[in-house]
């Protein structure tokens, strides 16, 4: 038995296809990154009203790149890295944005494959009959034939590009949806810090409404019993039942909020929460947590062209589309196809190898477009739009990058100076109700001020948490929009 021989000219196909998969030149125009539409610099925040430079806090000193800094070290409540974890294992936009990568992938494989020739392997039969009239003996006839055989079908020689560009294309798309994965994963571990902060503020200040609640009622207790004694009249009793009931509403208002956003937190983490890991326990010491948040370098904001996923992901995006350029530019030239196979055919299968049934075939195609009514004109013209468009969300995605990170900046010049001002606030109005109390049990002020003093100091306190939650969640948007959150 003899081995088929490839003729010469299946070898020149082979050639001819070694050919058109290495040298096929690029179409697509040379990339160039834009220039990034910002200013060198972040805004330099004026100082606040009153501040002193030295009033302002140590801790506000920055240390250390957002990039650099895992967010284990970032947000050290224990709690909270439980729920962090558990969100990236579980959140299902998280997991979503994975499956994307892995269609992306699966979408780069599949062009990537059309640069290359695909080798099929082919073993048929086949029967036919030849009625008598057009037989030598008149006697109609049924033919056998047995082919075995590799061929490879259709494959196009990229001397210009088009199927490269395609390639390109697909790759530059699949590296974006890795970006966008690391983006979805820096915005889910932001997310899931400010929701696990807010459902503690809303504990802190459904704590204080229950006691100032409490307190009220004290008071409504006392006044009660001066207006049986006749030491005070039915309007302060009626006031003070209507700050009493003020304080409880604010308290079934802020658990019902506290109880929403718990579920916003669930949502976030993609499970239910575990015992005590939010919605229980102490509240977290935030001035200490304040400390660690605040200690970060903004750098350059160069430097988010390189930190930044989603900047990356634009512009990986861009560069999808000037390789798409390439290849509708491509189809303006002719396009060559290859279509061989060598094999063996006998009319026994048994003789299918033998000497002598050596076939082979070579197809070389050549497609000229002449009229297309503007198709490939048009596609080009859409491509070029469609590249107009990347480069301008690319400039859009950088600049809202750096109006976040400058956002965060100012919140931190100011909140700090803020919260401690709030605090002095509180302290004041503590101490006046303190005092008022005292006088009232003494009979020397009537409950009218205490009741004033007790609504003010609720406010105080209240607006305190708020300032607080306010500084802890600027600073994580500041860590989010540096680029932090990965490790």
């Amino acid at each position: 038995m003899m081995k088929p021989i490839l003729p010469a000219r299946p070898a020149l196909a082979a050639a001819l296809l070694l050919a058109g998969a290495v040298s096929g030149c690029s179409m697509a125009p040379a990339y160039q990154r834009p220039a990034a539409p910002i200013a060198d610099a972040f805004p330099v925040v004026p100082a606040a009203a009153g501040a002193a430079a030295s009033d302002a806090p140590t801790a506000a000193t920055p240390t250390q790149s957002a990039v650099e800094t895992g967010w284990r070290t970032f947000f050290p409540d224990g709690r909270l890295q439980q729920l962090i974890a558990t969100a990236l294992e579980n959140n299902r936009d998280l997991r979503i944005a994975a499956l994307r990568i892995e269609e992306a992938r699966g979408v780069y494989r599949i062009q990537r494959a059309d640069r290359l020739p695909t080798l099929n392997a082919t073993l048929g039969e086949s029967r036919a009959r030849t009625p008598g009239f057009a037989t030598a003996t008149g006697q109609p006839q049924i033919g056998e034939r047995f082919d075995a055989g590799l061929g490879i079908s259709a494959f196009e020689l990229d001397f210009f590009g088009r199927v490269k560009s395609l390639s390109d294309s697909a790759l530059a798309s699949y590296l974006a949806t890795e970006e966008a994965k690391q983006a979805a994963q820096i915005s889910l571990v932001a997310e899931v810090a400010k929701a696990y902060y807010t459902e503690r503020a809303f504990a802190e200040q459904q704590t204080l409404a229950e006691s100032t609640y409490e307190a009220r009622k004290r008071t409504f207790e006392l006044t009660k019993q001066r207006v049986e004694g006749g030491a005070s009249s039915r309007l302060d009793l009626r006031s003070n039942e209507q700050q009493m009931e003020t304080a409880r509403a604010s308290a079934l208002a802020l658990a019902r909020q506290r109880a929403q956003a718990a579920n916003a937190l669930t949502l976030l983490v993609g499970q239910p929460l575990p015992a005590g890991s939010a919605t229980g326990g102490p509240a977290p010491t935030e001035d200490a947590q304040a400390d660690t948040m605040s200690a970060l370098t903004a750098g350059l904001p160069s430097d988010l062209l390189a930190n930044r996923p989603d900047i990356r992901a634009a512009e990986q995006r861009l560069k999808a589309a000037n390789a798409n350029i390439g290849a509708a530019r491509a189809a303006f030239f002719p396009r060559i196809t290859l279509t061989t196979s060598v094999g063996s055919a006998s009319r026994d299968f048994s003789g299918l190898f033998d000497s002598g049934s050596n076939t082979w075939s070579f197809a070389p195609q050549l497609l000229l477009p002449i009229f297309d009514t503007g198709r490939n004109l048009a596609n080009l013209d859409v491509s070029h739009a469609r590249k107009n468009i990347a480069v301008a969300d690319y400039e859009k995605t950088i600049q809202q990058a750096f109006r976040e990170v400058a956002d965060a900046l100012a919140a931190r010049s100011y909140l700090g100076e803020q919260v401690a001002a709030q605090r002095v606030v509180q302290d004041a109005q503590a101490e006046r109700l303190r005092l008022l109390q005292l006088r009232f049990e003494n009979g020397v002020a009537s409950s009218l001020d205490v009741l004033d003093a007790q609504r003010e100091l609720f406010t105080a306190e209240q607006a305190l948490v708020q300032a607080r939650l306010l500084r802890t969640t600027s600073a994580i948007d500041l860590y989010r929009a540096l680029g932090g959150g990965l490790k």
